[in-house]
């Protein structure tokens, strides 16, 4: 990590508290968060101080979402992303009750049956970190920069359909963004309306309200 990124990354996190309310956005020091992974493990924004992270928003039952497991696309990219150094979090915000909310165990299951990639996934069932980010739609993506920057927001790419032959002929913005960011380019696409199921908030959430 370059001196200027270290010293960017530090005042991202400075300026958390007072900014914990504001709305991400792009080019913005992206929210904190700590929550808990499938295996128990405490999982810190912070510890990822220096790298880049992706953050996807996943509900297992959800058809848009089993669009991208099915046809290989989500895992392919969280392969990719995670060989190239990249962490990869997948973020299951659904509340008991709820489509898509499962335990740690089934959680850890799916990951291993649908042979995906993510660094850690993250089990958010109060909407905590949904809410920071204002999380709307499964799938729905972001990526942060190696200085704790929000480089982009939104749908996985520009087809919101739940067919798999679309993703062919989709333009994958996380892929794009990715790569933009490897070349030193500015992302060209830095957000884009999600599509997919609604994120489901717990009933006492202030996302709910």
């Amino acid at each position: 990590m370059t001196p200027v990124r270290s010293i960017l990354f530090g005042l991202a996190l400075a300026t958390l508290p007072f900014t914990a309310q504001a709305a991400p956005a792009v080019g913005q020091p992206a929210p904190a968060f700590t929550g808990t992974d499938s295996n128990g493990n405490a999982v810190s924004f912070g510890d990822f101080a220096g790298k880049t992270v992706v953050l996807e928003w996943t509900n297992n039952e959800c058809p848009y979402v089993r669009k991208h497991y099915e046809s290989n696309n989500m895992q392919t990219l969280q392969g990719e992303a995670t060989a190239d150094g990249i962490v990869w979090l997948s973020i299951i915000s659904s509340p008991p009750g709820e489509q898509g909310n499962v335990d740690a165990a089934t959680a850890n299951q799916l990951t291993v049956s649908r042979g995906a990639h993510p660094s850690h996934v993250l089990l958010d069932p109060t909407g905590t970190i949904a809410q920071a980010y204002e999380a709307k739609t499964t799938p729905h993506m972001f990526v942060i920069s190696d200085a704790g920057v929000l480089a982009y927001m939104g749908g996985i790419d520009d087809k919101p359909t739940t067919d798999q032959a679309d993703i062919a002929t989709a333009r994958n913005h996380v892929r794009m963004a990715l790569a933009e960011m490897k070349a030193g380019s500015p992302v060209s696409v830095p957000e884009s309306t999600p599509y997919g199921c609604s994120v489901k908030y717990a009933p006492d959430s202030a996302a709910s309200n």
